[in-house]
């Protein structure tokens, strides 16, 4: 029988035999989904920069305790030993890692560029909503969406909008990119800005992982246009900014000792987020006839006409 670590971790879906898969799941903690595009990034990164951090993080988000800092990040895989899964896993969540969606909506700033393979939105949201469904119908309650690509932050929420109206199910989809604060990244790049799309923070993001995947020699820096001077949370979508080659930013910041310093950070915010999640209580089937619950008090009279 299909087993984890003992200190936790993740197993991959794509191995456990279906005539297991009723136990898997019910010994689960919860299971991971990544979620990235194929896109052009710039002449220094690969098409499959949101792959890359997308599954990277996913890795990331229930580590074997007993393995040690070393194997943090190590791919994901299960044994099996033993005959049944076991009642107790150890100090760490057990998680079932399913393969990553590849294929996204793309904005119109990067689909033109070679490389990107963009899908209609409202494609990608009915693609996501069957995907997770399918997930969740699977036995597993629980899903962590982890995404590489910031398109997919509108579609991901569509589709578990409408997942958590049809099935019993707790979706928490958490965004790569926005475990580490803008405070941070200037602390670790200087006052210049680095996250941008194509940029010094994502590269570096790309070095924590897969130093190999990336070419800084390859392009010059292209400074991004400057944001609204206002403190103010907004979005702003434009055709396209200028400066920008698909991509923009100070890739001369990015170095490979700073992208693992993304990784770690990044790395055990999401893994106290899943701590947290998986330890409060589970939510309530959804209500398919609420208007059909008796009332909980007398009407009030009506007034005489």
């Amino acid at each position: 029988m299909t087993t984890w670590p003992a200190g936790g971790g993740l197993i991959p879906a794509t191995r456990i035999p279906g005539g297991e898969l009723a136990a898997v799941a019910a010994a689960a903690d919860f299971a991971v989904l990544p979620v990235g595009a194929v896109e052009w990034h710039g002449p220094h990164l690969p098409l499959g920069t949101d792959l890359i951090l997308a599954e990277g993080f996913a890795r990331e988000s229930a580590v074997d305790a007993s393995a040690g800092e070393s194997e943090a990040g190590a791919p994901a895989g299960g044994s099996t030993a033993g005959d049944d899964v076991p009642a107790d896993g150890g100090p760490g969540p057990r998680g079932v890692l399913f393969p990553a969606v590849p294929y996204a909506a793309c904005p119109g700033q990067t689909r033109p560029w070679p490389g990107t393979v963009a899908i209609r939105p409202e494609i990608a949201v009915g693609y996501l909503a069957d995907v997770i469904e399918g997930i969740v119908a699977a036995g597993f309650g629980r899903l962590l969406i982890v995404n590489g690509h910031d398109a997919n932050m509108s579609t991901v929420r569509a589709a578990m909008e409408w997942v958590s109206g049809r099935r019993t199910a707790s979706l928490l989809l958490v965004n790569w990119f926005q475990l580490v604060t803008p405070e941070e990244t200037t602390a670790l790049y200087g006052p210049l800005p680095a996250r941008g799309h194509g940029g010094a923070y994502e590269t570096s993001g790309v070095l924590g992982f897969d130093p190999d995947a990336v070419r800084l020699g390859a392009v010059d820096d292209l400074p991004p246009k400057p944001k609204l001077p206002v403190p103010h949370p907004y979005v702003l979508v434009e055709s396209r900014p200028d400066p920008w080659q698909g991509w923009s930013g100070h890739i001369s910041l990015a170095d490979e000792p700073i992208g693992r310093r993304v990784r770690e950070l990044a790395g055990g915010r999401l893994r106290e987020l899943v701590a947290a999640w998986v330890s409060a209580e589970p939510p309530a089937a959804p209500t398919a006839h609420p208007l059909s619950d008796p009332p909980t008090a007398d009407p009030l009279p009506k007034e005489p006409r």
